[in-house]
């Protein structure tokens, strides 16, 4: 089939988890036969060395500057595509949408990587990329978060007609256990773009933390955080890694720790894709506690999920090197079993499958 995906950005990794979720799937989509094109705006803050996979190679990238000038070729391409997918963030999100529905583009799926962030948005006026009128617009809305939230939220109060969950996935040829990196070796690391909802987590899992044990080591990996943040003395802070140095990071601490948006909290089913690449890294994990984690991980085997800075710090302190182990191994082979690109590749076929033979 030929699909054409309308997304945030697959060919610049900085600054989002995009890029690499929609690597991982459209790259093991496209080895089961299809044919991939992703129209991506020409953000200037991706360009200037933050492109980073600028020949995707497993698909056809058209970048643009601007919608009105690539909006006529895009619906044509759209009207003979097998399938569409508008993600969200998408630049002028709601003029594509509205486009692409205008021309009868069918059928047309969401898929929405940051779901609860989109809900908050929808409930407060509308989000930059979607409004509320447009849910009911989609063949199906695919969503990053599951749960109760798919058919109580986007079905029951926002008029989708039909939303899956379609759960971020990991390129496990390419996230694997790595030689751990001398420059990157610490206790606890984070990797992530700062967001001010994020970071009463980060401080109190690892600032903190920080501060408590002196004589440990620190990291956090991630763009756009404040000047004003002031880390404690023994917390590097790395502006940006790039996906061919995630494994080494992942590899190199001890312990892994994620950090959830507080809207994700609240919806819960919402794994990052950053939680699901450390894993496939065999990553020790510490994670803040969310509804529905016990769905992707066995916490205290798989997973740990302290509730407090001195749980943090006497897990750090107090852990056998072979019991974390033991941890990192069992989450890399929960994702080995469940969350592989290719399973999620296997996923959005049966999505798509409306009417489109595959």
């Amino acid at each position: 089939m030929k699909l054409v995906v309308f997304g945030l950005s697959i060919s610049s990794s900085w600054g989002n988890g995009h890029a690499t979720t929609y690597r991982a799937l459209l790259k093991a989509f496209a080895r089961r036969g299809h044919e991939i094109v992703f129209y991506e705006w020409d953000a200037p803050w991706y360009g200037g060395g933050h492109r980073d996979l600028p020949d995707p190679g497993y698909c056809r990238l058209v970048l643009y500057p601007r919608w009105d000038e690539v909006a006529a070729d895009a619906i044509a391409e759209a009207r003979e595509a097998d399938a569409v997918i508008v993600g969200s963030y998408v630049n002028e999100g709601p003029r594509v949408i509205d486009a692409l529905a205008g021309a009868g583009v069918d059928p047309l799926f969401f898929y929405d990587i940051d779901t609860p962030v989109t809900v908050a948005a929808l409930r407060t006026g509308g989000a930059e990329y979607l409004r509320a009128d447009q849910v009911p617009l989609f063949t199906r809305y695919l969503s990053f978060t599951g749960g109760p939230f798919l058919h109580e939220v986007l079905e029951g109060e926002l008029g989708a007609r039909e939303a899956r969950p379609l759960y971020c996935s990991v390129d496990e040829a390419r996230y694997r256990p790595a030689r751990p990196d001398a420059e990157l070796e610490c206790d606890l690391a984070y990797m992530g773009t700062y967001a001010a909802d994020r970071q009463p987590v980060l401080d109190r899992f690892l600032a903190d933390v920080a501060r408590q044990l002196p004589s440990r080591r620190f990291i956090v990996a991630g763009p756009q955080y404040p000047e004003e943040i002031r880390w404690p003395a023994n917390v590097r802070h790395i502006h940006h890694l790039g996906p061919a140095q995630h494994p080494a990071f992942y590899s190199s601490a001890a312990w892994q720790l994620n950090a959830t948006r507080a809207d994700m909290v609240a919806a819960g089913w919402s794994p990052s894709v950053r939680l699901f690449e450390a894993a496939a890294c065999g990553a020790a994990m510490i994670s803040d506690r969310w509804p529905g984690i016990e769905a992707f991980f066995t916490p205290g085997r798989e997973i740990l999920l302290p509730e407090s800075t001195e749980e943090v710090a006497g897990i750090i302190a107090g852990t056998h090197d072979d019991d974390r182990r033991a941890i990192g191994l069992a989450a890399r082979e929960r994702i080995l079993a469940e969350h592989t690109a290719q399973r999620r590749a296997e996923e959005l076929e049966t999505a798509l499958r409306v009417s489109v033979p595959l």
